[in-house]
């Protein structure tokens, strides 16, 4: 782990994220902020399988080329188009993508004891197995930064209705995270996307508007929302992995 786990946020900084006064800010205007306050201790964290994280991306590239980080979680179990996307990015903005990977001995002794397809079974296998293949990792990746950067929208679900713009991120040792665009609409992500010749995950284009693991996620049918398709065999209101909600937050834990 970083010899910087623990985030260094001023006391300037946590007041002026708990005003609210961010809410009214552009999506350019809260990731120049969060660039001027914590680059580079600052990174994007991109799914590669929603056209959101793509946006953000593009829009921080704009911004400041230089300073623009984004890491992802390998789970194992990623479609083929999702790692093409991971490449499509490396090229057209000749920037890193900052893999992170499960604990292998955790995976191996969690498929050993339940099986390859545990999540199927209950909500509580489903989330021990996002907890090993995505929060672990997720927590590694935070280690070394102060802030980061997700692309959370209020009329995702249930579960991020309540979203700011920049917010004190409690569940993960109290580092800022920014939601830049927590009010936007699905349109308008895809008109960015269109607009500005966005790269996005090709599964998009087969009915699946959010691509998680293969076995988690399925295109989703007329009328659904967007997040149908992610672990559809759940409740709504149990739809997230436990990396921007937290178990406790949902119910019965692991």
């Amino acid at each position: 782990m970083s010899d910087h786990s623990h985030p260094r946020i001023s006391e300037d900084i946590l007041a002026q994220v708990k005003s609210g006064e961010m809410d009214s800010w552009t999506p350019e205007q809260i990731l120049r902020w969060g660039f001027e306050n914590f680059s580079p201790r600052l990174s994007l964290s991109a799914s590669f399988g929603s056209p959101e994280g793509m946006v953000i991306l593009d829009i921080m590239h704009k911004i400041n080329p230089d300073q623009s980080r984004v890491f992802t979680i390998d789970t194992g179990r990623l479609p083929q188009e999702t790692y093409n996307l991971m490449d499509r990015v490396r090229d057209r903005y000749a920037m890193e993508v900052e893999v992170y990977f499960p604990d292998p001995e955790a995976v191996q002794k969690m498929v050993r004891g339940h099986g390859l397809n545990l999540f199927y079974e209950s909500t509580e296998k489903r989330r021990l197995c996002c907890q090993i293949r995505k929060v672990e990792p997720l927590e590694r990746a935070l280690s070394g930064l102060d802030a980061w950067v997700a692309g959370l929208r209020r009329d995702q679900n249930v579960t991020r209705e309540n979203v700011s713009a920049v917010e004190v991120d409690d569940l993960h040792g109290g580092r800022i995270k920014l939601n830049p665009l927590f009010n936007w609409t699905r349109d308008q992500v895809l008109d960015y996307v269109k607009q500005h010749s966005v790269p996005v995950n090709a599964l998009h284009k087969e009915g699946y508007p959010s691509v998680g693991c293969t076995p988690c996620t399925r295109a989703i049918r007329e009328g659904e929302d967007e997040r149908a398709g992610r672990w559809w065999w759940e409740q709504a209101e149990d739809r997230e992995c436990g990396i921007h909600v937290g178990y406790e937050e949902q119910g019965s834990g692991i």
